[in-house]
């Protein structure tokens, strides 16, 4: 499969390298042009039809995510590129699907285009279809603190959970819960039933979902009307439990 991209860096030799590295280690990888600032860029990407964007988190006219705000449907993946390790938890909570650290390690720059490569392709297969989880149907029961007991929940009735500081709300097809316990304590109690954490946000169980949607870092939409963001670092995670 041969993915468009653009390489989004202010450093003309670090675009250089990045394109040989491209061009050598990448060969699913068709470079159609080169941006030194988030103007340029802009350009570009209303240009062409992009599938991957390389983007350097600090240029000149603002930043990476100063340019993805401008982005009203995108529907490409990202790539960022930085010297600054201390972006790591902003851009993994702003849907880029990987980040490489420069010097760049070619090792992991064909990781990052081997798993965009990978989601682009299922996503291709599955864009506005009805899904078909992998799953079984779930068979199971947990327990939810109540102020003066437990209450017991089949877990196939539960749609989604959603994180509220230290509490969680419980979503059923009509109604929802609100449990004081964070989501991480129902990651790890639905951790053998087939739940996916598809946002910092948001644990879905897989079963719940109706369809997938491309664009803004995708999305899905659940039986009961509700469409929930996708986080483009958990989207491959998400499609793997789809046929």
């Amino acid at each position: 499969m041969k993915l468009r991209t653009i390489i989004v860096e202010d450093e003309q030799i670090s675009r250089e390298i990045l394109k040989n590295y491209i061009k050598k280690y990448c060969p699913n990888i068709e470079v159609l042009g080169e941006a030194s600032n988030i103007k340029e860029a802009h350009e570009l990407i209303k240009k062409h039809e992009l599938d991957l964007v390389f983007l350097d988190v600090e240029m000149p006219f603002g930043n990476a995510f100063d340019l993805l705000e401008k982005i009203e449907n995108k529907t490409f993946e990202t790539i960022f590129v930085t010297a600054y390790d201390h972006y790591a938890i902003e851009v993994l909570n702003s849907q880029a699907t990987y980040y490489l650290l420069k010097p760049i390690s070619i090792d992991e720059l064909i990781k990052a285009v081997n798993l965009v490569t990978e989601i682009i392709e299922k996503e291709d297969q599955l864009q506005n279809t009805i899904l078909q989880p992998t799953t079984a149907t779930i068979t199971g029961k947990i327990t939810i603190p109540l102020q003066d007991g437990f209450e017991v929940v089949n877990v196939e009735e539960i749609v989604f959970c959603k994180a509220d500081d230290n509490y969680t709300e419980i979503h059923f097809s009509n109604t929802k819960k609100i449990v004081s316990k964070t989501l991480k304590h129902f990651e790890e109690t639905l951790k053998e039933y087939p739940f996916a954490r598809i946002h910092k946000s948001y644990l879905v169980n897989i079963n719940a979902i109706t369809k997938y949607k491309k664009g803004k870092g995708g999305s899905v939409e659940l039986i009961n009307g509700k469409e929930i963001l996708v986080s483009a670092s958990k989207k491959g995670n998400l499609l793997a439990y789809f046929k």
